[in-house]
């Protein structure tokens, strides 16, 4: 994706709510920033390969958290 369609699409941010909407199945596409602990991620990652929802990776959280319009990091943000 773009990052301009990254900006503008609707979406949640942060991994606890990105779990909620890939168990709602409202998830299309799933972003991670790939320095991000592997522990924190892997419910995550596991459940995208359950539900076939396509993880997309950026460079770090301070990368990732202004892709969505905040102004600290963020571990994945969800495009809904």
């Amino acid at each position: 994706m773009e990052q301009f369609e990254i900006r503008a699409a609707e979406k949640v941010v942060g991994t606890k709510q990105t779990i909620r909407m890939v168990e709602k199945g409202l998830c299309k596409k799933v972003l991670i920033a790939e320095d991000v602990r592997s522990d924190i991620l892997a419910p995550l990652l596991a459940l995208c390969r359950e539900n076939g929802v396509e993880v997309l990776t950026v460079a770090s959280m301070i990368q990732l958290g202004e892709l969505c319009g905040i102004k600290v990091g963020a571990a994945s943000a969800g495009i809904l």
